[in-house]
């Protein structure tokens, strides 16, 4: 399959699906199956997911080290990644690690511990990003908390 091809069609692909899985660390996720849904989810001939959505949501992850090479053995085409879900985990800050995936538009945050405001000056830099979620995380409590995440985040 050419990466065009993949590109157009990875995007209607069901996600690697790891929610609800009770899982602490990036390494957990090389020694566990994915959630199954409706539909199978495609593998290149290597048997890696030909998807763009990482669903990691509802487990117990405190900070993403190793992230980058642990999607990559997760995912043909890791550069793709386009959709990531870390929602209802244990994550205290937002990791720069998540600022090296361009082609993310959809990162969902909310239900984590993100205490600092500032840490979402970090994803300013993910030109395709068009839909955050941070509701549910201590920063919510702070004064001028929507307006400066419109501000850092215009598109």
């Amino acid at each position: 399959m050419s990466k065009e091809d993949y590109m157009n069609t990875s995007v209607q692909e069901p996600p690697l699906d790891f929610s609800f899985r009770s899982i602490h660390i990036m390494q957990d996720l090389t020694s566990e199956e994915p959630r199954t849904g409706l539909r199978p989810l495609r593998h290149s001939k290597s048997g890696k997911s030909l998807t763009q959505s990482l669903w990691l949501n509802n487990n117990v992850l405190a900070d993403l080290k190793d992230f980058r090479h642990v999607v990559s053995l997760l995912l043909e085409h890791p550069e793709n990644l386009a959709w990531i879900d870390l929602s209802f985990n244990d994550l205290i800050s937002i990791d720069p690690v998540l600022t090296t995936f361009f082609n993310l538009s959809v990162l969902y945050l909310h239900g984590n511990s993100i205490q600092r405001l500032g840490e979402v000056n970090k994803l300013a830099v993910l030109p395709r990003l068009r839909s955050l979620t941070l509701h549910g995380n201590p920063i919510e409590e702070e004064k001028g908390y929507r307006v400066l995440v419109f501000v850092e985040m215009p598109q």
